[in-house]
This record gives C-alpha cells, sequence and structure tokens, in this order.
C-alpha cells in the first residue's frame, strides 16, 4: 500500500513518523506484528503510527520501536526527531554510526546500517574484485545464484569492505513478499533517514552512498522500477543486489555467485590440516567443528573430500550436513546422505536475516531452493537443462551441443552458448578454468533435473543421447594418445571419466553396439591408467552380447584386439592369442591397414610373452615391412622397439642399442615422446645385461620418473624392474629393497602369481642380494621362487636368468638340464656375465667324473 505522504508530513517539513516507521519495518522485512512482539508494544499502536494517527506518541514506545529496528546514529536521530511536535527541536546528538575498519586500522567515518560482516571462507578473491567493480561505479551491481550460495553473506562483506568509499552512508534493505514499488522506495530513502528519493541527492550533498538491496526476487518488478527511479534521482547512489536473477536495468553489472572450491576426484589425504586448500572442505570442518567437539579426523577425510564434493560446494548444504555431525561421523553422513544431498532442510520455522551467512530464503528442502530458480527457466531451457543433467562432470560447448542437437522437442532450438549464459546468470552452472571442458551443473541441480528429467519420462532417452555424445568425443580423442597430442588426450579422458563410466553402464543395456563403439576405443587409455583388468572384463562382456553380433566386422575386430592388448598387461596373454589372430584376419579381409599393423603389433607382444619367439620375430618384420611401405614412421618405430627383444634374446646387445638409436630417432620425428621413453626403458635394461649396473639404476630411475607423470603404470614397474635388478647386482641393498617394497605396493607378493612378471622381478631381485651378500642357500631360495613364477606365459629371458643365479647359488646338477631346456627352447644365448657365474661351476664339474657341462 502507498503511504499518505502529505499526512506524513510535520507542520515544520521534518519527514513524517509514519513514513519513517514503515520505511525502516519495510528495510528489516517485518510485518506490522514481528515489529510490534520484538519492540514490546501493541501491534494497534504499530498500525496506528503508520497511518499517522499518533499526533503524540510517547518517546518511551518510540525508543523501544528505534531499538527494534536497530536504529543507530544520524538514522536513529532523524527518527525520533521525527516523533516531537512542530515547534519543538530535538535534542542534538553525536553520531553513534558503526564504525568500518580502513586499511590503516582507523575508523572511516562512513555511517552504516548494516550488521557487521559474517566470515567468510573462500570469498577473498570475490569481495576484492567486487570491491573493485564497484569504484568503476555502475548503478546496480547484481550478486545472482542458487538460494544458499551465499549471495546475502558475500554482499555484507562487500559493503563494508567499500564503506570507506562511500562516506554518504552504507544501508541495507530487504525485500519483503508482496512489496509494490512505493513499498521499495519507502524502505530504500528510509534507510538514509529521508522520506522521498527526490530528498536523497541533498541527503548525500554529492557524496557517494551505497544500498545493499536483498532477496529481490520476492518482488523483482516493483524492485525494477523502484531501482531505476532511485538511482535516477539519487546519481551518486551504488546499489549491491542479491538474488536468483538479476535485476534488468541499463548498465547493470551481474556478478554470479559460484559455490565454494571443491577438492578434484581422486584427491586423496591424510592430514586434516590439508583441507584448508579447498574452501569447500574448510567450511564444513569449521561447521562441524561448532557440531562436536573434534576436527575430522584422518579415517573421515576420504569421507569429508567425497562429501563435500557430492554437496557441489554449495555452503547452505554443507552447513546442514555439517549441523549433523552433532549425531553420526563424517563417513556415516556420506552412508546416510550422499544419495539425499535434496532432501537436506533448513531449519524449520526459521525466518531469513540480515545475519543468516547462507539463507535458503523461504525454502524448506534444497529441492525447493533449486526449484524455485528451474521455475524461472523458459520451456525449453528447461528442457534443456534435463538433458545436461546427463553430464555427470564438467564439459564442453561443443559437448552441450552436440547432446542438445538432435531434433528432440523443446531442445533442438536452443543455442548452447545463450543456454550456458543463462544458466550461470542463475547460479545453476559452475564455470571453472579456461580449458574446453568448464562447465559443470551443480551436483544438487543436476539431481532435481534428472528428477525432472524421469518424471517427464525422459530419462531413457537423455541417457542414450549422453552415451553416443561421449562414444563419439572417445572415439574422436582415442587416435591422439599416440603421438605428440598424449598428455592432452590423456588428460580430456581423465576429465570424462565419470561420464565414460556412465555411458558405458547405461549403453550396455540400452544400446550394447553403443558401448562396443566406447570401449573399443578405451583399451589404450585403461592401459595407461593401469584400468587393464576392469577393461577387459567390459570388452569380453560386450563381446559376448548376442545384440552385438551382427555387429561391424571391423568395430569387434578392434574390441577383439583391446581383449588382447589388455590381457598382455596382467599375463593373461595367451588366453587372448585366438582372439587377436582373428582380429588380424577381420583387418586384412577388410583392407585395413591400421587395424592390420595394430593386430601384428599386439601379436608380437603377445607371442613374445608366451614364447613364440620366432614368430614374435616374424610379426615385428611384417609390421616393419608393412609401415615402411606405407610411411608410418610411428609403427616402424614400434617394430624397430619390438626386434630388440630378438637381439637381446641371441646375445646380440650391441646390435641391440643400434636399434633402439633408430628407434629414439623414429619417434623424434613423429613426436612420440612416449615411445622414446620406452626405447630408453629397454636402453636402461641393455646396459643392466652388460654388466653396467650403476648406468641402468641411473637410466632406468629417470624413466620411471617420466612415465609416472604420463601415467603409464605397467611400462613403469618394468622399468623399476630393471632399476631394482641393477641395483641389486651393484651390491646396493637398501636401494633395491625399497624398489622391491615398491613393486610389492601394489599388490605383488614375493611368488606372485604364476605368470606374474612383478613376482619374478622381486624374486631376481632377492636372489641377486643374497648371491651378492654370499648366502648361496637364500639365493637359491629366491631364485627358485623367480624360475617357477616366470614358467608360464613369461619372457623366457627372466627364466634364463633365474636359472643361471640357481645354477651358481646350488650343487644341483639337475638346474644346468633345466637351462638348457629353456634355452634351446627360446633360441636365447647366455651373456658374458652369465657365463662368468657359470664359469667356475662348470669348470669343477667337468672335472669330476660324471660331471655337467652347458651345452650349445
Amino acid at each position: 500500500m502507498t503511504p499518505d505522504h502529505d499526512r506524513s508530513r510535520s507542520p515544520g517539513g521534518r519527514t513524517g513518523l509514519a513514513d519513517l516507521l514503515r520505511g525502516h519495518r519495510l528495510a528489516a522485512g517485518l510485518t506490522q506484528a514481528e515489529l510490534a512482539a520484538r519492540s514490546g508494544v501493541g501491534v494497534r499502536t504499530v498500525r496506528d503510527l503508520e497511518r499517522g494517527r499518533s499526533a503524540r506518541p510517547q518517546r518511551t514506545t518510540v525508543e523501544l520501536l528505534a531499538d527494534a529496528l536497530a536504529l543507530t546514529g544520524e538514522t536513529r536521530a532523524a527518527f525520533l526527531s521525527a516523533a516531537r511536535p512542530a515547534g519543538v527541536a530535538p535534542p542534538r546528538q553525536a553520531a553513534r554510526h558503526l564504525p568500518v575498519t580502513g586499511a590503516a586500522g582507523t575508523p572511516t567515518g562512513t555511517p552504516i546500517t548494516l550488521p557487521p560482516p559474517v566470515p567468510l571462507i573462500g570469498r577473498d578473491r570475490d569481495v576484492a574484485e567486487l570491491a573493485g567493480l564497484l569504484a568503476a561505479d555502475p548503478p546496480v551491481v547484481s550478486l545472482v545464484g542458487l538460494a544458499g550460495v551465499g549471495k546475502t553473506a558475500l554482499a555484507l562483506a562487500v559493503a563494508h569492505a567499500v564503506a570507506a568509499d562511500h562516506p554518504a552512508g552504507v544501508a541495507g534493505v530487504l525485500v519483503g513478499e508482496g512489496s509494490d514499488p512505493a513499498d521499495v522506495l519507502a524502505a530504500c530513502a528510509a534507510v538514509f533517514g529521508v522520506t522521498r528519493p527526490h530528498e536523497l541527492p541533498d541527503r548525500f550533498a554529492g557524496r557517494p552512498a551505497l544500498l545493499v538491496v536483498d532477496a529481490v526476487e520476492r518482488a523483482p518488478d516493483p524492485v525494477a522500477e523502484a531501482l531505476h527511479r532511485l538511482v535516477a534521482a539519487a546519481p551518486t547512489l551504488r546499489v549491491l543486489v542479491t538474488g536468483r536473477h538479476p535485476v534488468g536495468l541499463p548498465g547493470e553489472r551481474v556478478w554470479p555467485v559460484a559455490p565454494l572450491d571443491v577438492p578434484p576426484a581422486g584427491t586423496e589425504l591424510s592430514d586434516p590440516a590439508a583441507l584448508a586448500r579447498w574452501p569447500a572442505a574448510m567450511l564444513f570442518a569449521a561447521r562441524l567443528g561448532q557440531a562436536r567437539r573434534d576436527p575430522p579426523t584422518p579415517a573421515e577425510l576420504p569421507a569429508v573430500v567425497a562429501l563435500v564434493r557430492r554437496l557441489g560446494g554449495l555452503p547452505l548444504a554443507i552447513e546442514l550436513m555439517a549441523a549433523r555431525g552433532r549425531i553420526l561421523d563424517v563417513t556415516e553422513l556420506l552412508d546416510r546422505y550422499g544419495d539425499r544431498v535434496l532432501d537436506l532442510a533448513t531449519a524449520p520455522g526459521g525466518r531469513p536475516t540480515w545475519h543468516a551467512s547462507d539463507r535458503a530464503e523461504g525454502a524448506v528442502t534444497l529441492r525447493e531452493a533449486v526449484a524455485v530458480s528451474y521455475r524461472l527457466l523458459a520451456a525449453d531451457e528447461r528442457a534443456a537443462l534435463r538433458r545436461l543433467s546427463a553430464f555427470r562432470n564438467r564439459w564442453s560447448v561443443e559437448l552441450a551441443e552436440d547432446l542438445l542437437a538432435d531434433g528432440a522437442e523443446g531442445a533442438s532450438a536452443v543455442d548452447p552458448v545463450r543456454l550456458l549464459d543463462r544458466l550461470r546468470e542463475l547460479g545453476l552452472l559452475s564455470v571453472r578454468g579456461t580449458g574446453p571442458l568448464r562447465f559443470r551443473l551443480l551436483d544438487a541441480v543436476r539431481d532435481f533435473a534428472t528428477e525432472q528429467a524421469a518424471g517427464e519420462g525422459e530419462l531413457t532417452g537423455v541417457r542414450r543421447r549422453h552415451a553416443r555424445v561421449v562414444a563419439a568425443l572417445v572415439v574422436r580423442t582415442a587416435p591422439d594418445l599416440l603421438g605428440g597430442d598424449l598428455p592432452g588426450a590423456a588428460h580430456l579422458l581423465d576429465e570424462s571419466t565419470a561420464d565414460i563410466s556412465a555411458a558405458l553402464t547405461h549403453a550396455a543395456v540400452d544400446e550394447p553396439v553403443t558401448a562396443l563403439r566406447l570401449a573399443a576405443a578405451l583399451p589404450r587409455w585403461w592401459r595407461l591408467r593401469g584400468r587393464d583388468v576392469s577393461g577387459r572384463q567390459w570388452l569380453r562382456r560386450l563381446l559376448a552380447d548376442p545384440r552385438t553380433a551382427d555387429a561391424d566386422p571391423v568395430l569387434r575386430a578392434w574390441a577383439s584386439l583391446g581383449v588382447a592388448r589388455l590381457a598382455a598387461e596382467h599375463g593373461a596373454g595367451a588366453q587372448e592369442l585366438p582372439a587377436a589372430r582373428a582380429a588380424l584376419a577381420a583387418f586384412r579381409d577388410a583392407a585395413d591397414v591400421t587395424g592390420e599393423v595394430s593386430a601384428r603389433t599386439v601379436l608380437c607382444a603377445l607371442l613374445h610373452a608366451t614364447g613364440g619367439h620366432e614368430e614374435a620375430r616374424t610379426q615385428a618384420e611384417a609390421v616393419l615391412a608393412l609401415a615402411s611401405r606405407h610411411g608410418r614412421t610411428r609403427d616402424m618405430a614400434v617394430a624397430q622397439n619390438n626386434l630388440t627383444w630378438h637381439d637381446i634374446r641371441v646375445g646380440d646387445l650391441e646390435g641391440a642399442r643400434r636399434r633402439l638409436a633408430k628407434v629414439d630417432r623414429l619417434a623424434a620425428q613423429c613426436g612420440e615422446q612416449r615411445l622414446r621413453l620406452l626405447a630408453r626403458a629397454n636402453l636402461a635394461e641393455v646396459t643392466r645385461l652388460q654388466g653396467w649396473y650403476a648406468d641402468a639404476a641411473e637410466q632406468g630411475r629417470r624413466v620411471a620418473a617420466a612415465l609416472a607423470g604420463l601415467g603409464d603404470p605397467g611400462h613403469r614397474r618394468r622399468v623399476l624392474g630393471t632399476v631394482g635388478l641393477a641395483l641389486a647386482q651393484d651390491g646396493r641393498s637398501a636401494e633395491a629393497l625399497a624398489v622391491v617394497a615398491e613393486l610389492r605396493s601394489g599388490g605383488v607378493s614375493p611368488g606372485g602369481g604364476r605368470g606374474s612378471p612383478q613376482a619374478t622381478v622381486c624374486a631376481l631381485i632377492e636372489g641377486h642380494l643374497a648371491l651378492h651378500q654370499g648366502n648361496r642357500e637364500l639365493a637359491a631360495e629366491w631364485f627358485g621362487t623367480a624360475a617357477e613364477a616366470g614358467i608360464d606365459g613369461q619372457d623366457r629371458r627372466d627364466v634364463v636368468e633365474a636359472l643361471v643365479g640357481l645354477a651358481a647359488s646350488t650343487a644341483d646338477v639337475g638346474v644346468l638340464d633345466r637351462l638348457d631346456r629353456v634355452r634351446r627352447a627360446g633360441g636365447i644365448s647366455l651373456l658374458p656375465q652369465e657365463e662368468g657365474l657359470l664359469y667356475s661351476l662348470v669348470a669343477r664339474r667337468a672335472a669330476r667324473p660324471g660331471g655337467a657341462a652347458v651345452r650349445g
């Protein structure tokens, strides 16, 4: 209702009490009944005063009302003076404004009618940048975002930070439900001690002033109209607004308030102090400390990380969750509420106040808070948001466009750039970083949109489209895992891990051919990330699905080859030799050169590991010829690298060195850093086999460090084995045992499993250490373990090394016969240092009747 301004003016021209009382009450967000209850006066008295029916209210009544409205300084003096009869001058009072501390620690002298700011976590940069923005003098700055993101707390902090730059005053208004433009104008004028907006210029006297208007979404159109009139009437007034969406005024600057930073996926913490690196985790720990005495324990840290990620860094959700820590520990909170964050509720009956650091703005649950912002979207924008909810992590504009561009009703007409800007403007979307994958829906928003998609019967279609989009992304990216773009391609797939998993899971049931296309492109990435077992299981499951039986034979061939490639990583290559041979046949039938080269390369690795050395050499030579004919430099390098092991097998270590030099040159030509590292790993092994142990250990360590950066655990374990053996043979026990401990930390036992490469290498290292220390009994035990561990499905060169060590450590004549059989079967020549170990033993036995010699 518009106030009767004429009736509320005193005869002396001073501001009338009725207008001031009504304006201050509206600014505080109070009803007449609430003000009466807070002040202790009757509601009828408040009503009569606002209507101008009480000409001479009692001084005590007016002071009670001033106290209830928290009026101070000049504002309080103006309010009290308005209650005096005409012609009676009010007693002069010193201004009792709230002092603000400036940069030098001294009061600025700016009158402030705002509560003190609440302590903020993780908002220092926002406060600094907003202070700079206000210094640029835009008429209105709007802080927009989801309920509970901390807009009000941030506005208070900024207002206090810039108070010194607004000497005419800093004041605030909380918009009430159902306010009209006159209500808003009256409240805005009253907090500066005047009745009408046109009086503000005289009040400000050309000095800057700042007005904070909170919760504009309660009356968006009236607020917009009122602020338009207000900034036109008072050019030196700046307005800082909070709300779900911008006001929509000319010259308005919009600042989306983002949730707090959360720990990235895969973060592992061992020290609670490390939580301070992420504001969301720090806020949770701080609020948990208010609910219970003890901070999070080291055992609770994984749950803290998972929980704040699940809460999306939303301060309100974090505070609500932490409050439940009075009863439950953090792990129990995650188990009980991790999948129900939308049901987190604010305190029942709690009224939003200026002092709330994260107001729910009337919402009872997070679901209802998100629903309010969802309803601000147009129908086509809602449909698009429901589709985007399929993404599990960050995504790009292009991926959003792909997801929305299949012609579905309500989605195809949406411009993704405009849509993302709209979602960000409403605080529904997080934008982090500068790379392409920088967009992410807040978890609560994604969960809500998924619920809406299910309610609309769209969920299956949305997830199907998401699986196709992710499959296309992986198919485009996988070729870059070869060559100089490997780090970037691997990082992109790492960022998409959650989406890849979700797409595979859904498509395996709904559209298995899409799942097969996706999985067939992933083996190199799975191998780089040590996921060979689970990746192989996915591929075998999809190949066995009857619904993929009629898929493109080349696609099935790539999937089968992926199974074989991954099997080789965990010693199961022998089982997949038929699949690799079948894939080679399919590629040759289709005249697919890339497929044929890949199949022969995988076959080479499998055959070498399973003892088929001559056929492995044949396959490598075929790859070299095919690659040379088609000018495929990288494949030439791979073939030369594989042929290195034939040189080692026949004892031509200098030939192996020359070949590895070729590999390095070819890999450099095609920018293949990883292949250069693998060549240097093999060079370290050649150096060890030549007996230059210190050099081999140093070379191997450099390669292992570089491979760790690329994330290639399989090859890194192999080069660590070379380092450990070189150290053991050099007598550096402590360093060698440290390598053994690192290898075993991945789940490798001393005996390992038959066919386990780490089991063989660890036992070899222990055997060489014992032999170097003169403990032949212990050496024999370890070398025997190594020989047994490597007898099935592993490089026969390791078995030869184990049997040589066993022969040098024991008097068992049968060991020489075993060594002779393994050497002949693999065409393996003894190396000079191996011959040296056996020389004295052979000589002694040859001198005895019936003595055995090493044949061939």
